[in-house]
């Protein structure tokens, strides 16, 4: 009889723990893949690839995996896109070896990128020279006192939700 009493426990706990697992939901997320294969596991979040960037010295070089929000994308091709960094802040990315674009409407898409950081820096006199190209008057080429520092990426793999 307390065989009997006892395994009808044990079977009830059981019935509880699979209704608790199967009454949580797995939220999977479709993704599209632009070059090489790769995953959204251990990707860091935009404000935490802003902050890697703001300690970043040009010259250096940043393996990593991140995820954002697309701000703009190359019209012509799909050869660049600038990804949100928030802040103000954002990040210009280009494809290893030109081998890969992202579709032109993909606008405000969430991605996720993975690939080489790191920070370029325009001197004043190439800023002033671009402004003189651009047909800036000599008040707004003075104003130019600072060399300009550019978050730049090179992806390797991007996926991009559905």
């Amino acid at each position: 009889m307390i065989a009997l009493v006892g395994s009808v426990v044990l079977t009830s706990c059981k019935t509880e723990k699979k209704d608790v697992k199967t009454s949580e939901k797995e939220v999977k997320v479709e993704y599209m893949s632009f070059g090489e294969a790769i995953t959204n596991e251990e990707a860091i979040s935009a404000d935490e690839m802003r902050v890697k960037y703001e300690n970043l010295k040009a010259g250096d070089t940043l393996n990593i995996k991140y995820a954002s929000t697309i701000n703009e994308v190359c019209k012509k091709k799909g050869c660049w896109m600038k990804l949100d960094l928030g802040e103000e802040k954002e990040s210009m990315v280009r494809f290893k070896d030109y081998g890969f674009f992202m579709p032109l409407n993909a606008d405000s898409k969430e991605v996720v990128v993975n690939g080489k950081a790191f920070v370029t820096e325009i001197s004043v006199d190439e800023l002033q020279h671009y402004a003189k190209d651009a047909g800036k008057s000599e008040e707004e080429i003075a104003q130019i006192t600072e060399p300009k520092y550019t978050y730049a990426f090179e992806a390797d793999g991007v996926l991009m939700k559905k």
